[in-house]
């Protein structure tokens, strides 16, 4: 399948299901109204975040700009990488897919209200990790797939230097 097909795909499902699910919550909940789903380990909790990941720079007097900015420049660095990817790094084009359709999640919101709604709530005791959307889920799967990638890639190049290193060293 050609990769920016692959890209559109994923970008269109990731897309519908981030957005969908954002107008759901604000439609139908309270601002930090929260639903408990698996009792003291995941809620749905409505809040919205003005700041980056962990609330960086909610507070900020530039922090639309800047996000907004920084969205577009990272989209589209991705679109100019894809085209240079080998035709045998599927996962890559797939992990860059999911990162820049989580991006532009976030973006549509950033643009439209000016923050970012966030509704996953998991948490274990009194050990919360921030509230997050179907979009943060997407970079996170990516970015996590990128990495699995790289480690299997240079797993790869390693293997091919001994094999190399012994071959010559036999003759």
């Amino acid at each position: 399948m050609p990769r920016y097909l692959t890209l559109s795909i994923i970008t269109s499902v990731v897309l519908i299901l981030d957005q969908t699910t954002k107008l759901y919550v604000d439609a139908n909940f309270r601002l930090h109204e929260t639903v408990p789903v698996i009792r003291d380990f995941f809620h749905l909790t409505y809040v919205r975040n003005k700041g980056a990941a962990f609330g960086i720079m909610a507070d900020n007097a530039v922090r639309i700009p800047f996000f907004i900015t920084v969205s577009i420049v990272a989209m589209l660095g991705i679109l100019w990488y894809i085209k240079r990817i080998r035709n045998d790094q599927r996962l890559v084009i797939y992990s860059l897919s999911l990162v820049f359709s989580g991006a532009l999640g976030n973006l549509i919101d950033r643009i439209r209200l000016g923050e970012v709604i966030d509704f996953l709530d998991v948490f274990w005791q009194r050990h919360h990790w921030p509230a997050f959307n179907v979009a943060d889920s997407a970079i996170t799967v990516g970015v996590t797939l990128l990495f699995i990638e790289m480690w299997r890639e240079d797993r790869k190049i390693s293997a091919e230097s001994t094999a190399n290193e012994i071959k010559e060293s036999k003759t």
